[in-house]
Order: structure tokens, then sequence, then C-alpha cells
């Protein structure tokens, strides 16, 4: 049969699997089934659009039919829907797939998750050190609110079954974190776990694999994550090598030891043989500013020996942390009642000021990776410093008479605000995010939360990222700066994290697939949200289905919560 002679036909589900075996455009068609035949009356069909179909190939334009919860045809033909939809030109893309998500609890709050919903996300992926669950051990259940009933979380299977109780709008994927792990067995206390300890906790990831999760994921950067060594990490990687997971991580230093810790990460998947995925890579010390390329040969390297190693980016160049991570990690052992004690006591103090000033070997230290500048540190929350940088605040401070010198303010704040000042760290520069966007084994993930614009989730002054980062891509490096091609960009946030989970029934535009997709206009599409005025929604994303459902339509969201939880089978 010439494929290639019929340009005009649908794609059935029935040629699925010869399909996505010839990898080609899906200009190239095949034969009609009975089940499935021109005078089929379907529930939904997006005329004239743009497909960019997720799999890097050449947008054409064509119809997607949808039926149920699954995209049945893709071309141009006769098929009818029960309603069909005019997208006159605009793409029609796989729903986005955010691969490094913060929404664990904030979708109990709000289920329509609008922020993400609003960028054109249709899947989010959950759990960086802390997870949803377990929550056993030395960690008490979480008591979580679910509609009129308090639910107790302990596990996995807990979290899921609430998530899915409460109703969401987007798709839900998620990691075991490891500060669950650690702290399920270990406590708040910073000794060495025993070779029981590590068996505990590897049978800890054990039950969340056989409850669904997709890997391990190591925030390794702060405790009680940075506690777990090199070694510590291999060992609970076997047990995602076992179920057939992901190891992914938060590196131990995205500033001075940027290398070494790309080195480690590179080292965990190597000796355990599974693959990884560095979260949001960047070099966040301005001293080593411009060493990307650096960084990049040492992910071609691994790769080109066979080590299936990855990363993500989120297109800004500041992040999103605590004052309290300025403070040494030695004064956070026991949690933040002890934390408090320290920062109280004058001998502490006095200590943490020499660790602060002059550094802590294997610490990643905020206050010299931005160049000790005040200004570039910009409070999220709490309330009354909202949106302001800190040396306007340590100025407000001290013509209020407060005593000491700026790291005795920094102290009586985080003792003000037990332990917890959310700020944004401008620590990473331009130059370097774009080169690392633009590897081809690099996606993007937003490092956000699911919030609004009005409700409970309108809080604090939190980075754009949450409400801005897929259409910044789109706008930004696409159309703007021309860095990425439309078919690459898609690619990057669609079927790329989707192939990073081991998820192969979404992130593309395929006859079978769940139809989870995302209708833009590429000449319009822009982020809106600032570091200043980060609640404000995107530009230019105009539908958005989840499972079959419009979620998203002419810049309102309908109320549907189509969402499911998605579940990882282990081997």
């Amino acid at each position: 049969m010439n494929l290639s002679a019929h340009p005009h036909r649908w794609f059935s589900g029935s040629c699925l699997a010869l399909f996505v075996l010839l990898g080609t455009s899906a200009q190239l068609c095949c034969a009609q089934t009975t089940a499935n035949t021109e005078s089929s009356l379907v529930d939904l069909v997006l005329r004239n659009g743009k497909i960019v179909d997720g799999s890097g190939n050449p947008w054409f334009y064509g119809d997607v039919a949808i039926d149920g919860e699954r995209i049945v045809m893709i071309g141009s033909g006769p098929i009818r829907g029960r309603r069909e939809i005019d997208v006159d030109g605009k793409v029609i893309a796989p729903g986005f797939i955010d691969s490094h998500s913060h929404s664990d609890w904030t979708l109990f709050q709000n289920g329509n998750a609008e922020s993400k919903i609003r960028q054109g996300v249709t899947t989010e992926v959950l759990g960086e050190g802390f997870s949803g669950a377990p929550y056993s051990g030395e960690m008490k259940a979480k008591l979580q609110q679910v509609g009129e009933r308090e639910v107790a979380i302990a596990s996995f299977d807990d979290y899921f079954e609430a998530l899915e109780q409460s109703t969401i709008s987007v798709n839900v994927a998620s990691y075991a974190g490891i500060c669950n792990l650690w702290q399920c067995v270990m406590g708040y206390s910073f000794d060495r776990p025993t070779p029981e300890n590590i068996e505990a906790m590897k049978e800890l990831l054990s039950e969340a694999f056989e409850d669904g999760v997709f890997g391990l994921s190591t925030q390794v950067m702060t405790p009680p994550g940075s506690l777990a060594t090199t070694d510590d990490l291999i060992q609970l990687c076997s047990v995602v090598r076992q179920h057939g997971g992901v190891f992914t991580t938060h590196i131990r230093n995205e500033g001075s030891l940027v290398f070494d810790s790309v080195d480690e990460a590179i080292r965990v998947a190597e000796q355990a043989r599974v693959p990884a995925d560095v979260i949001h890579l960047k070099i966040a010390d301005e001293k080593y500013w411009g060493n990307m390329r650096g960084i990049i040969e040492k992910f071609d390297s691994a790769r080109g020996r066979g080590v299936n190693v990855q990363a993500n980016v989120y297109p800004y160049t500041r992040g999103n942390n605590d004052l309290s991570s300025i403070i040494p990690p030695w004064a956070h052992e026991g949690g933040t009642d002890k934390l408090l004690e320290r920062l109280a006591d004058a001998e502490q103090r006095a200590k943490m000021k020499v660790d602060i000033e002059n550094g802590l070997e294997n610490w990643y230290n905020h206050y010299t990776a931005v160049g000790k500048d005040w200004s570039r540190m910009l409070i999220a929350e709490p309330g009354d410093y909202r949106g302001q940088t800190m040396d306007q605040v340590l100025k407000q401070k001290q013509a209020s008479g407060a005593q000491g010198d700026n790291l005795d303010i920094l102290f009586d704040l985080l003792i003000e605000h037990r332990g917890g000042v959310s700020t944004v760290y401008a620590h990473h520069e331009e130059r370097d995010m774009n080169l690392a966007l633009s590897q081809p084994w690099c996606s993007v993930g937003s490092d956000g939360y699911a919030l609004a614009t009005s409700g409970v989730l309108r809080e604090g002054n939190p980075h754009p990222r949450s409400f801005g980062t897929f259409p910044r891509v789109l706008g930004v490096y696409v159309r703007e700066q021309q860095l990425l091609s439309l078919e690459e960009a898609v690619r990057k946030i669609t079927s790329m994290n989707a192939n990073k989970l081991g998820v192969y029934d979404r992130g593309l535009l395929r006859p079978g697939l769940f139809a989870d997709i995302t209708v833009f206009d590429d000449k319009t599409v822009i982020d809106q949200a600032t570091y200043t005025d980060p609640f404000q929604y995107n530009r230019g994303i105009e539908l958005v289905i989840v499972n079959g459902q419009i979620v998203l339509e002419g810049e309102q969201h309908t109320g549907a919560r189509s969402g499911k939880v998605l579940r990882h089978k282990s081997k």
C-alpha cells in the first residue's frame, strides 16, 4: 500500500501500531476500518488546525476527532462530530506535561488547577524532596480535607485516592521524595542511617512503586535530603531499577560545586543503571556564569557511553527558595523549633555569621551565590514584606530601630516568621539557561504550583513560573528569540516529558491515545506574569482538553474536572 498517496484521508485508531512503528509524519494515512467509517459521528472534531503532533515532525494542516476519552482520527475528511470547533489555523498540540511541579497540596484547595490549565498544562508531575507520601514511622499520617471529610494520608495509595475523590482538572503523576523516605525512618535527626535504616527506606520506596509512583526524586541540596551520600542514593536506586522507574534529582550544589554535583547525578544513574533527569539545570552562582558548555559536555559524554541522563529547565533566571536557606545546614537539625532556638542564641549567631560569610564545604550558599547582594532577593511571603527586595526590608528595619548588622536583622526576621520567608533569588543568567534549553535532552518543567488569581490560592508573591512557564517558552523562545522551532518546543513540553516517565499513551497526537490537547495561537501566545505582579494569566491559550473533556474554552475554565491520577506499572 502506498501510504503517501492518500494525503486527505484520516488516521483511524486501528492503524496506531503501524503509525507508531513508522514514526513518520501524520500526513501519511491508512485505510478506515468498519468500526470507524467515514460516516461515524464522534463527540468532538477540531477543524482546520495547524497540527504540531509532539514528535518534532513538521506541522501540517488538518483536523482532530475525539470520541470519549481518546483521539480517534487525525487528518481531513468527512467525519462528523456532535460538536465541531473551527480553530481557524491555530495550533493543535498535545496537552503540555509539566515535568516538575509542586502542586501536591494546592490541588486539594482548588482542583481546577487554574494557573496550569490556563498555560495549556494537562498533566503535572509531582514530588521533589518532599512528596504526597509516605507519612509513616517517625512522620505522622498527614490529615487532609477532602470535600466534607478529613482523610489521613499515610501511603501513596491514600494520597492518590484522596486526589481522585477531591476531583482535579489535570492529570497527576508523582515521584516519591527522598525527604519523606528519610524522615519516616530517621525523624529530624542528622545521624547517619544504619544499614537497617537504609533497608527500611528501600522498603518504603518499593511500597510507593507498588502504589504507582514513577520513580525516586532526590532534593540533596538541603536537609534532610542532603544527608544522603552518593552511595545511599545508589542503594535506593536499586529499588528504582527493580521497578523500572526513574531517578530525578535536584543536584547537591548548583553553584560553586555544580560540576561535581552533575558528576554525582551521572554516577548514580550509571552505577544503579537507571534513567536520570536533573531538575531545573542551572549554574546558580555568578562566579561560574558562562560555563554551561562544560556541563553539557558532561551530559553528552555520559550519554555517549550509554547513560540515560537528561534534564529539565524553567525559562527564567531566578529561582524560589526561602531566606532560611541562607542559614548553614547544621543549624536546621531537629526541625523548626531547634532552628529558632539557635537563631535566638548569641553564640550560635556568631558561628552562623562566620559560616554564611565564608561558606562551608559542600554547602550551596544562596547568600554568596548572588554576590552577597541583598537587592537580588525578592520577598514572596509573608505579606508585610511581599514584593520588596531584601535590601529594602533591611533599610525599613533599620529605620524602625532594629539592632545589629544585616545578618542579625535576617535572623530576627526568620524568628519573627517562624523560620519561613519565601524568597526569589536572582542567581543564574539567560545565556546559560538558553544553552541548556536548546539541548535535545533538555525538556521544560515549571517548578511551580497550580495557583489562581482569586480565592485561597492567591497568596503571597509567588514566582511567575507558576503562571507563565509554557506560554513563555512558546512566545519568547520560539516566536521572539527563535531559539527553538515551534515543533521542537512542543516536543520538549509534551512527548519528551511523557517518554521520561515511560507514559506512552499521552504526549502525542495519535489515534488511540488519550485526548489531552491544547490549542493555542502561535502568533500571540505569551506569558504576562512578572516577578512583582505574578497573578496574571496568559494570552493565546484558547482551548484545553483533558481526557476528551473541554476544560478551558475562550479563556474561561469550564469547571470540568476530568483529570486522572496516572499510576506507574512496575515491572
